[in-house]
């Protein structure tokens, strides 16, 4: 197949972006196909210093510029391409190659459902808003999709305002190994990095300061698990500087001082961090995917997380359940008190148990390999090839 990958432009500096790109572009070279990638340059973007204003002048490269670069491109392209979008997101090039042979994979579906109001706790600026309903109105040209769980497939069916022909669902691979190393060698050189003991073990996060990763719901659960247990192992949240209104719950929380934020971890301490952690504790409102989940089995690290789609698409039986977080205060206090009694339930498991949840969890993880996930999609890509 001759295949025209259309990319997110470098000068955003996404970061889960460019890996699921470069993922489809070196899977699809491996298995003999041609691959050109077409993505915008910065042209407009570099003029400026400005924050504020690179951002509308990135617009200009991306929306102005690059629209008439594929124009003329188009003119002497093969009628044979493939063209494929990295992400719906790119929705507003897609009118540009909607009557020829196109793909477009679809990730999640969260800015645009802040946009139309229906996810409360995320507010969207009038200018989000349009932007929004910009590449709803790409996308929705579009007739030939993948998705990377049933439940962005949902959205999908629920967002597109056109007719869609053909719709699979095609999960992620893991983006690098993971493998269940020692727990105690894992605590020992983690510790070591962060400076701090853990050879007794840590409840762990990973993740942004987006709402849907549900940091303060992290440190809700902690702090209601140890006011119940005699458990006294402490918490880790690894990823993103904490944002005031984490901050100030972890000032509140009177078991702050077994509280950790650990910044800037490089990747190579994370497979670490995961083998070393009694559990991962995973309260997310809402994912596209959810790589921690498969990264944690992966790694020999139970799971607890959100008993909603795509999260038990991923954790299948092999984690543990709460529900989510509610957005009102009165059945808040119930929450926490029911997901504090699952993660004492995890880290009450003897030895045989832990040992059997382990096995399950790596095995779980073992359905979601890079090579499983661009065999899928491969075969879509020759299906849609072949038929249009």
């Amino acid at each position: 197949m001759k295949i025209v990958l259309f990319t997110h432009p470098p000068f955003l500096e996404h970061q889960s972006m460019p890996r699921y790109a470069n993922m489809l572009l070196n899977g699809m070279k491996e298995r003999n196909h041609e691959v050109e990638v077409w993505t915008p340059k910065a042209r407009f973007y570099r003029l400026s210093n400005i924050k504020s204003l690179k951002k509308w002048l990135g617009y200009a490269d991306q929306y102005i510029v690059f629209p008439l670069e594929v124009w003329f491109k188009l003119r002497r392209s093969s009628k044979e391409n493939l063209y494929v979008f990295a992400d719906q997101a790119l929705g507003p090039w897609v009118p540009l190659v909607h009557h020829k042979k196109h793909i477009v994979h679809c990730h999640d579906f969260l800015a645009l459902k802040s946009a139309l109001g229906t996810i409360p706790e995320n507010h969207t600026s009038f200018s989000g808003k349009q932007y929004q309903n910009y590449i709803r109105n790409g996308f929705s040209k579009g007739k030939y999709f993948i998705s990377i769980s049933k439940k962005t497939k949902e959205d999908l069916h629920a967002l597109h305002r056109g007719k869609i022909e053909s719709s699979t669902v095609c999960y992620n691979g893991l983006s690098r190994p993971f493998y269940a190393l020692s727990p105690f060698v894992s605590r020992s050189l983690l510790g070591k990095k962060v400076k701090m003991q853990l050879s007794a073990g840590y409840i762990m996060h990973i993740g942004g300061n987006q709402y849907y990763k549900n940091r303060k719901g992290v440190i809700e659960i902690y702090d209601f698990w140890r006011s119940t247990s005699s458990g006294k192992i402490p918490l880790l949240l690894i990823g993103a500087v904490p944002s005031a209104e984490l901050l100030d719950l972890y000032q509140k929380s009177p078991y702050k001082s077994d509280i950790h934020f650990i910044n800037n971890l490089s990747d190579e301490y994370i497979n670490t961090a995961y083998s070393g952690a009694v559990c991962l504790l995973f309260p997310s409102l809402d994912e596209g995917f959810g790589w921690p989940i498969i990264e944690a089995m992966a790694s020999g690290c139970p799971v607890i997380t959100t008993n909603r789609s795509p999260m038990n698409e991923i954790g299948g039986s092999a984690a543990f359940y709460i529900d989510k977080r509610p957005a009102d205060i009165l059945p808040l206090q119930k929450w926490k008190e029911d997901s504090a009694s699952i993660l004492e339930k995890l880290i009450s498991l003897d030895e045989l148990q832990m040992k059997e949840r382990i096995k399950r969890s790596v095995q779980q993880a073992q359905k979601f390999t890079t090579d499983n996930a661009l065999n899928a999609i491969e075969n879509v890509y020759k299906e849609i090839n072949s038929i249009v």
